[in-house]
């Protein structure tokens, strides 16, 4: 889902490194919410499943974090990289859409995938109160993971093949 999401980077403004770093930071947040999976191991009675980390709040928080720590740290190696001009704050804005879309990508499957399964999601708490999965498929089914892995991998190279071949004729003036 992290992948669908960011199916849209390669049609954005930025040279081909910038759109690839975009959709490499969405991949590398989508798994993040599942970090309760390890932390309710060590905090049984007060993290499950499903709970805070599966949250618009968590996922949005953890990206700030994240694109600050990204902007601190990355800003001159991404500006040398890319073709565009990375200044820190545009750094730390670019990482933090980046970690928010597969953050929430994570939480929309989840919400499409397990409630019949697993601990109801409450993706808008501490707002709302209440599911808001809606049984659509079986996350578990390999068959289903892996054809859309797939799928959105193809889709992610012809994308973005054609993004850069459009890019790439537009700035050599061809055709």
């Amino acid at each position: 889902m992290g992948l669908l999401w960011a199916l849209p980077a390669w049609w954005l403004l930025w040279d081909e490194h910038a759109s690839a770093l975009f959709v490499v930071f969405a991949v590398l947040m989508a798994p993040f919410p599942d970090v309760d999976t390890f932390l309710s191991t060590a905090f049984p009675n007060a993290v499950h499943h499903h709970g805070v980390t599966h949250t618009i709040v968590f996922v949005v928080t953890i990206s700030v974090v994240a694109g600050a720590i990204v902007a601190a740290t990355l800003t001159d190696r991404i500006d040398d990289w890319t073709a565009q001009r990375f200044e820190t704050g545009r750094t730390f804005v670019f990482a933090t859409v980046a970690f928010a879309v597969g953050g929430l990508s994570h939480v929309f499957a989840d919400m499409l995938s397990a409630p019949d399964i697993s601990t109801p999601i409450e993706p808008l708490w501490p707002f709302f109160e209440g599911s808001l999965g809606i049984d659509v498929l079986y996350y578990n089914n390999p068959w289903w993971n892996v054809g859309f892995l797939s799928l959105m991998i193809v889709v992610h190279l012809v994308v973005a093949y054609s993004a850069f071949d459009r890019r790439g004729a537009s700035r050599t003036g061809g055709a």
